[in-house]
């Protein structure tokens, strides 16, 4: 009976699109008494409504510019779809869930980046109120996060997924962050086929990315994941979603997608 907390990131359209056996899974495990946080996504959810709504989504390297008509939209996609979706998808398989945005109880603190003046209400993330996620747990609920975040005056902010993933975990000290994509790991291409690396080191990643190996959206993943473990965190594990019991296993046993260690 393991009583093991992890934190587990994932894009919205990934949670979306996962089967059933995922969210079994998930039940599986906190009925083992293992204590799952999850912090979820919503890029491509966000983009279809601006465009829904006539207005025009930019970023600015990797990140979506943010004006408040923007924030809106992002909060309402977010923190009311999404994380909607998610915690009845996880109910509707017997485990419990809770749904928390980032400005609930200031969860998730944020300042402006760097480049506000370009970029808009987009925030890095100056803290985490622990003890609502802890507190949630003690209830039994699985708390399930919307990445919007929130400064001392009030104002909210559009925070990446993996960096506010990266965040919780890190505050909570939790052994290990599970990021679940529509792919099965890392892939590299030996023999001229594609295969999962099975173990990764942040110096190699680097190396990876500088070459064009790791490239496009796994690159904020992988990154996020390197940030997470120069805290508290002892691994991340990149893991495919859609394959069955693959969750599980990643979270039990290992051996399963690409675990990423500190060089």
């Amino acid at each position: 009976m393991g009583q093991e907390r992890f934190v587990m990131k994932c894009g919205g359209s990934t949670l979306a699109a996962l089967p059933d056996s995922f969210f079994d899974d998930l039940r599986g495990l906190q009925e083992d008494g293992y204590r799952p946080v999850i912090v979820h996504g919503g890029g491509p959810a966000i983009s279809e409504m601006l465009g829904r709504l006539g207005i025009e989504s930019e970023f600015v390297n990797g990140l979506r510019k943010t004006d408040e008509a923007t924030l809106d939209v992002v909060e309402m996609v977010l923190a009311g779809r999404i994380n909607k979706e998610i915690v009845r998808r996880i109910q509707s398989s017997g485990a419990k869930a809770l749904g928390l945005s980032g400005t609930d109880g200031r969860l998730i603190q944020a300042r402006p980046v760097a480049n506000a003046d370009e970029i808009g209400f987009v925030g890095d993330v100056t803290g985490v109120n622990a003890e609502i996620i802890e507190g949630v747990m003690a209830m039994g609920y699985i708390p399930v996060i919307a990445p919007i975040g929130i400064d001392d005056s009030g104002q909210r902010y559009n925070i990446n997924a993996d960096t506010a993933a990266g965040a919780v975990a890190s505050q909570l000290g939790v052994d290990r962050m599970i990021v679940v994509t529509d792919v099965p790991g890392i892939l590299r291409t030996i023999d001229g086929e594609k295969r999962v690396l099975p173990s990764v080191t942040t110096a190699e990643i680097d190396e990876m990315i500088a070459s064009g190996e790791i490239y496009g959206g796994m690159i904020p993943k992988v990154k996020s994941a390197v940030q997470c473990i120069q805290g508290r965190v002892r691994e991340v594990v990149i893991i495919g979603g859609a394959e069955p019991g693959a969750f599980a296993r990643a979270v039990r046993e290992g051996g399963v997608g690409t675990r990423i260690v500190k060089s």
